[in-house]
């Protein structure tokens, strides 16, 4: 146990974000007795959205949470992938034990509204949530941060943290546009849910075509599932709140698609969430400035096709949440002393597999195939789940006080 713990009950902090990286923060803030704020400009917890997963060290803080079986009871079930060519044809199976349940398909998969809700049922009653609200101005001084919110309310805070995505407000404002820190990693992501057509429960279908793919999975009563489209493109200008010209580019990049492509493109007016956004990643030099600091994806996002974007930011939070219990005034500092090298590891990873995620080519998908359908044999398995893990589990989680009460 590393320093000398202070309880910093009179400490204010403000987070930014109420997905998953701020109420796992707040989880562990309260813990430590701080004083703990969330606000959230969606009026009230976003539901169902894109599938998340827990792997390798990001499963052992949600055990020390005490949050495991909840977490494990809300899951998709999902119990593994087909992958079909446009014909339906089957091409190759993932299952999720697989790897130790860390591969392609998690045994810890959960949609990120479930999870949303997993954390604010755990932190509302120590929590003051804020709902419909923004940070539009930040004021930092020698002694707190002057902050102002849409509604015109004035506050002020010891530390403020953006926990707010991809296109964080807290960044923009303490560091500057999103164009200098957000790479583009070639691929852009739907979401949205659709009736269950299919009949699938606890199983997941697949489409691969050259540059594109398609699927559904089930979502655990079975009455709905979880559609998807992917797609390499070159980055695209789009208003990312504009949810219509965001489905507008994915009908677009879907013209001509086989399998069921066509009937989920037809699924899209009607479905009731939608998300739309471009694998991308997060490069900063510094995740803090002065009394600001950012956690998650705000801060390091290593792009969905990592599949540790939501792992980063477990472990991410109950390390900040540690270290600045352990002192306020380093502990922004720390945490990105002991997060940075298990962040560039897996943003590395994101990288590599934005560049082999679509074919390229009929040869290329053929070659895809045969990969998938190799990792069925002991000695590659065993391999690659040795890869797998330098990464999901490539750092020694600090033990903090409180941290396994």
């Amino acid at each position: 146990m590393r320093g000398t713990f202070r309880r910093m009950v009179d400490a204010k902090i403000l987070i930014s974000g109420a997905s998953v990286a701020g109420p796992a923060l707040a989880f562990w803030l309260t813990r430590y007795g701080f004083e703990v704020t969330v606000v959230e400009r969606a009026p009230s917890l976003r539901p169902g959205g894109q599938a998340v997963d827990l792997r390798g060290t990001a499963k052992e803080v949600a055990r020390r949470m005490g949050l495991d079986e909840r977490i494990r009871a809300a899951c998709t079930d999902t119990k593994g992938e087909t992958l079909v060519d446009r014909k339906g044809r089957t091409k190759a199976t993932l299952r999720a034990d697989d790897f130790g349940g860390d591969g392609l398909i998690a045994e810890i998969e959960i949609l990120r509204g479930d999870l949303t809700e997993v954390l604010y049922e755990a932190t509302k009653e120590k929590t003051e949530y804020v709902f419909g609200d923004r940070i539009t101005a930040l004021d930092e001084r020698a002694d707190g941060v002057d902050v102002t919110f849409a509604s015109g309310a004035r506050r002020t805070f010891d530390l403020v943290i953006g926990a707010d995505g991809l296109h964080s407000g807290v960044r923009a404002l303490a560091f500057g546009d999103e164009s200098a820190y957000v790479r583009h990693l070639g691929a852009y992501l739907a979401f949205f849910t659709v009736p269950n057509r299919l009949g699938l429960r606890d199983w997941a279908i697949g489409f691969t075509d050259v540059g594109r793919s398609a699927g559904i999975r089930g979502v655990r009563d079975g009455e709905v599932a979880m559609g998807y489209f992917g797609f390499a493109s070159e980055k695209v200008d789009y208003d990312y709140r504009d949810v219509e010209a965001q489905k507008a580019l994915v009908r677009g990049f879907a013209a001509g698609m086989e399998w069921e492509a066509p009937w989920l493109l037809n699924q899209l007016d009607d479905a009731p969430d939608f998300y739309f956004d471009s694998c991308a990643q997060v490069i900063m030099d510094s995740w803090s400035r002065g009394r600001i600091g950012l956690l998650g994806d705000a801060a390091f996002c290593p792009s969905p096709l990592s599949g540790q974007g939501t792992s980063l930011a477990f472990v991410g939070a109950y390390v900040l949440a540690g270290e600045l219990a352990a002192d306020l005034g380093t502990g922004l500092k720390r945490y990105e002393a002991i997060m940075r090298d298990f962040v560039e590891k897996t943003q590395a990873m994101g990288r590599a597999n934005a560049k082999t995620v679509f074919a390229k080519s009929r040869t290329a998908l053929r070659t895809q195939y045969l990969a998938m359908r190799a990792m069925r044999f002991k000695p590659i398995a065993a391999l690659a789940s040795r890869k797998m893990q330098d990464v999901v589990s490539g750092i020694d989680l600090p033990t903090y006080p409180h941290s396994e009460d």
